[in-house]
């Protein structure tokens, strides 16, 4: 997995995704995305600092089965709220 803080004025975004994306396009209908190091960064993680990033996140974008299951395991997320990207989940969460 890779893990990237991004921090702002406005709050912190946490984005982590599982490493095999990376540089991947993938789809949902007409909206395709690309995996990027710009935006999940380089920084390899292990579940324990995914998930201690997503306690303490207000703000999350998760993309692959493995990230999307730690939030699911947490309970931040259901499988009915995640997007399907080319057979991969992607969710966003929102703490406000």
């Amino acid at each position: 997995m890779f893990l990237k803080i991004h921090r702002s004025p406005q709050g912190d975004v946490v984005a982590a995704c599982d490493r095999e994306l990376m540089g991947k396009r993938l789809t949902h209908g007409d909206v395709e995305i690309v995996i990027s190091e710009s935006f999940y960064g380089s920084t390899p993680a292990n579940e324990e600092e995914v998930r201690k990033a997503l306690r303490d996140a207000g703000n999350i974008n998760l993309m692959g089965k493995h990230v999307v299951r730690i939030a699911i395991d947490m309970e931040l997320i259901t499988e009915k709220g995640c997007i399907i990207f080319s057979g991969v989940p992607h969710a966003q969460i929102f703490r406000v």
